[in-house]
């Protein structure tokens, strides 16, 4: 199992959006002491433009960073848990699965935010609302994955914040919104055979945890997550991604060790 922290920051446009960086390396931290296994930081541009280019928002900075993500996955020696840094990180790992493992590849998109905008319908440019649309191959073609996902089998779990055209999106059969109890259900019903897990901690309700980027009300409960996430161990569990984390606080990180643990089992 290798950790690659990415503590990029252009794919999200929020007040708190600057510490997405520190997150990531503080999470990045915790993470290699909890399973044991080295951290390695994948380099990022620093550089931010938020002028809005073609609806994308620090366009050129995240072509550049999603370059060496790649190149950073080019040989992995073993299972890889991407810690971000904005969910804009997980462009390259699950489109990498995706190529790897194949048209079964299901992914388990634990987020409060589908991140199914195209530029287009983007109501800010912030590109880390865009990422599962692209890994779908849809919106930008700079940005758009190929080969894409197979559509339906990416399942939402905690989206509670769904923009119009996200919406669409769902009700055309991009992807399908699940509670935690019937997530393994909805993976076997899209004919998953191999599972990607994406964790943006804003899944989590804001009293639960201090370091969310994006929070929205009515999120999951730590141990709901936990509960959630172990369900997976009955699919073979390719890869994790853990984004939009914005505190380097060790007291606070540390309510996430059951998370991380749990990752690790289904990983395993």
């Amino acid at each position: 199992m290798r950790i690659h922290v990415v503590p990029q920051t252009q794919g999200a446009l929020t007040p708190r959006a600057a510490q997405l960086a520190d997150g990531a390396r503080g999470l990045g931290a915790l993470a290699a002491e909890v399973l044991g296994v080295l951290a390695t930081e994948v380099p990022v541009d620093s550089s931010s433009d938020p002028s809005v280019v073609d609806g994308v928002a620090n366009r050129d900075a995240l072509v550049r960073n999603r370059a060496g993500q790649l190149a950073a996955l080019e040989a992995p020696a073993a299972k890889v848990i991407t810690i971000g840094g904005d969910c804009a990180v997980e462009l390259a790992p699950i489109g990498v699965a995706r190529y790897r493992h194949g048209a079964g590849l299901g992914v388990a998109y634990f987020d409060a935010h589908p991140d199914l905008n195209t530029a287009d319908s983007s109501p800010s440019g912030a590109y880390h609302g865009m990422v599962l649309r692209s890994l779908f191959g849809e919106g930008d073609p700079e940005f758009a994955a190929d080969p894409a996902l197979v559509p339906g089998r990416a399942v939402l779990v905690g989206a509670r914040s769904i923009d119009p055209a996200e919406q669409d999106a769902i009700d055309r059969g991009l992807a399908v919104v699940a509670s935690p109890d019937d997530l393994p259900a909805r993976l076997r019903d899209s004919g998953a055979e191999s599972v990607y897990l994406h964790l943006d901690l804003d899944v989590l309700g804001p009293g639960e945890f201090d370091g969310l980027n994006y929070p929205e009300p009515d999120g999951l409960s730590v141990p709901a997550l936990v509960a959630a996430i172990r369900s997976l161990a009955e699919f073979e569990v390719i890869g994790a991604g853990v984004t939009e984390c914005v505190t380097a606080d060790r007291d606070e990180l540390r309510k996430l060790v059951p998370v991380l643990e749990a990752i690790r089992d289904v990983l395993l």
